[in-house]
């Protein structure tokens, strides 16, 4: 299910209106938005659950608004303010524009310390809320795009495609300190995960069973291989089966399997053979 999220809900709680509305058990998203942040969360329902890594791992693209001249605890507007900027002048367009640009490419980025990342077992959010001084290990991340949509000071609008594991409310407060007046993030929306866009989307508030699309909707990005009866009925019962699509591919990687119109699984296309490690059709 394609759910656009509203603002002021976590994603756990999306997901547990879904699960009442629909009434099932099994059901998760693939990628928490915060509960200020709007757009395109991916709730998948029942045995499609196993497909969370698939969807997890695509690029995504966010619409985000960051303000200049005030930096917080938890680098959103949800935080307390720890430093205010003092000067009278703000940073010109073309200053906004080169700092976005230095994100471009793979680099670094330190995670916010009010994340989900573990620390010692624990959230960080949870040991930051103890006043806990939380020291995270930067991570690699890469920014595939990123441009300035839109710039009245103090406030600047930036769309940007990420790497799965990116924060924009790092890349907000780096931006902040890249221009020495530090800065926080007030507004972000999640448009797309990978070509899954907000646009097919259902508001929260109108979802139902007629909501529910297909699971091969979720892995349009991975290449597919049609089954025969013969390799579904081996595929359905864990056991790998040649094929010469994969024999031709280049390289090897993730292949959803379908049969009949329907998606039978995900399997890793090595030497030509599919070894399915993802199977949704019981036998």
């Amino acid at each position: 299910m394609l759910v656009d999220k509203p603002a002021g809900l976590t994603s756990h709680d999306v997901v547990q209106r879904i699960r009442r509305a629909l009434g099932v058990r099994a059901a998760g998203h693939t990628g928490t938005l915060d509960p200020f942040a709007t757009g395109l969360l991916v709730v998948l329902l029942g045995r499609a659950t196993r497909l969370a890594r698939f969807v997890e791992s695509q690029a995504k693209q966010y619409l985000a608004t960051a303000r200049l001249g005030v930096q917080t605890t938890t680098d959103d507007l949800t935080g307390a303010v720890v430093a205010t900027w003092s000067g009278d002048v703000p940073p010109s367009e073309h200053q906004v524009r080169d700092v976005l640009a230095t994100f471009l490419g793979t680099q670094l980025q330190q995670p916010p310390q009010f994340s989900a990342k573990r620390v010692g077992g624990v959230r960080s959010y949870r040991r930051a809320r103890r006043g806990d001084v939380v020291e995270l290990a930067d991570v690699p991340v890469t920014v595939h795009a990123i441009e300035l949509v839109e710039y009245q000071p103090p406030d600047l609008t930036f769309r940007a495609l990420v790497s799965a594991g990116t924060y924009l409310r790092a890349i907000a407060r780096d931006l902040g300190h890249r221009l020495g007046l530090g800065a926080h993030l007030t507004v972000l929306r999640r448009e797309s995960i990978g070509s899954i866009r907000v646009e097919d989307a259902h508001p929260l508030e109108e979802v139902g069973r007629s909501s529910v699309v297909p699971a091969q909707a979720v892995l349009q990005d991975l290449p597919t291989v049609i089954l025969d009866e013969a390799a579904r009925k081996a595929v359905v019962h864990g056991r790998p089966v040649s094929d010469s699509e994969a024999a031709a591919r280049v390289g090897s990687g993730a292949v959803a399997l379908l049969a009949a119109g329907q998606l039978i699984g995900v399997a890793e296309a090595v030497d030509g053979w599919l070894r399915p490690t993802v199977v949704l059709e019981t036998p």
